[in-house]
């Protein structure tokens, strides 16, 4: 298929096998753990599960590259094999590291708590502001690390000059590109090194896997490939069915995400109950130009505070939603709503989160494809018996 292939089409024939294996329209699962020597002198091509290298793996992987316009992909077991391990095959003892002060939980965790023991160090910095990330740069930085939209607070970095901080110093630039998926932003385009991504989320958009990405150039996916070859992290061949599957409706389904999550936003904003709303689609926001000149979609995910900044009250109003599920992850066709303390940032302490502007009372709410009249009418229910409630 040719390069200049709209995203659409590409999410259906890119990567495809070719000819089709028994004149199948869908990409078997190829159960096997093993297959026939062929004569490969390197260790890591020798057909074999745990190498990602069966049919399932590198149509994903060359499907993932297309989409984003970049060299090479790999798939994971989780997002976080994915992130740990493209760490881990950058980074080695005496080295450092700098990332976005506002990060997801697990990714955070990994660099304050694992980290450290290998000998590795790190800084947090404010990706905002590109004028302080020269007092955090040591000799021994090798990456820089950000979100294209921060996990929860929504904050959008100043990503070209992630960029180019990166060529300046020969750092390694790294986004996790989960919450804007490769429908709203491929970070290849503007330079980026590496992508990496939770395909657990709107890449599968079913929540009936875990799975992570890595993409960008050739050489460090390569690099990444092989340290995951090691640490055994690979995907099975059901849940790489399962993604492959999911990754056909990723255009309709984001499409429909960012122009949904914007209604909500904007009808959240306007309520009396609702005392702060996260989403950089909406002009209030902070980075609102930046998304907006940077970005194809506004993404379906947004943050938000009741006026009552009470945990209580806020887990009574989850309670009384009746569309939204109350549950940990993001990016499936249903609608998920969480407070961050009490899931993805529950492994911070109290007072980090505090440092980072995650309070107990903020709201994540992953935005589904429901009709988006009836999740509005849902939130106008439960912020009324909620602003009854507190009347009393």
């Amino acid at each position: 298929m040719s390069s200049s292939n709209k995203v659409e089409t590409k999410l259906i024939h890119a990567g495809e096998l070719r000819p089709r294996v028994a004149g199948a329209v869908n990409l078997p699962i190829f159960q096997s753990a093993t297959y026939e020597y062929g004569g490969e002198d390197d260790y890591h091509d020798i057909r074999y599960i745990r190498l990602n290298n069966t049919p399932n793996h590198t149509v994903l992987g060359a499907k993932l590259a297309a989409i984003e316009g970049a060299q090479a992909a790999m798939v994971a077991a989780s997002g976080m094999a994915a992130i740990s391990t493209t760490f881990l095959s950058i980074l080695s003892k005496g080295d450092h590291i700098l990332l976005q002060d506002c990060l997801y939980g697990g990714t955070h965790d990994f660099v304050t708590k694992d980290l450290p023991g290998l000998g590795i160090e790190y800084d947090f910095i404010n990706a905002s502001d590109p004028a302080s990330w020269e007092k955090k740069i040591r000799k021994e930085t090798k990456i820089i690390y950000v979100e294209t939209i921060a996990n929860p607070l929504m904050d959008v970095p100043e990503l070209p000059a992630v960029v180019e901080f990166a060529r300046t110093h020969k750092l390694v630039s790294i986004v996790d590109n989960t919450f804007a998926s490769p429908i709203n932003f491929r970070p290849a385009e503007m330079g980026f090194d590496l992508s990496v991504h939770s395909c657990t989320k709107y890449l599968n958009g079913h929540s009936d896997i875990v799975g992570g990405a890595c993409i960008g150039k050739a050489e460090l996916v390569k690099s990444v490939t092989r340290k995951l070859n090691h640490l055994g992290g690979t995907m099975d061949p059901h849940a790489a069915f399962l993604l492959h599957r999911g990754m056909k409706t990723l255009a309709l389904r984001v499409r429909h995400q960012n122009e949904s999550a914007l209604k909500i936003a904007q009808y959240l904003e306007k309520h009396s109950a609702i005392g702060k709303v996260n989403y950089p689609g909406l002009e209030s926001h902070p980075a609102h130009a930046r998304a907006k000149e940077w970005f194809d979609g506004f993404g379906g995910m947004l943050s938000f505070e009741l006026k009552e900044e009470d945990a209580g009250i806020t887990d009574q109003f989850l309670k009384t939603l009746q569309l939204p599920i109350c549950a940990p992850s993001l990016g499936g066709v249903e609608s998920l709503i969480t407070r961050p303390a009490t899931t993805s940032h529950l492994g911070l302490s109290k007072a980090d989160r505090k440092k980072i502007g995650i309070t107990d009372s903020l709201v994540r709410f992953s935005t589904g494809i429901e009709a988006t009249e009836d999740l509005i009418e849902d939130f106008e229910q439960a912020l009324k018996k909620v602003s009854t409630t507190v009347s009393r």
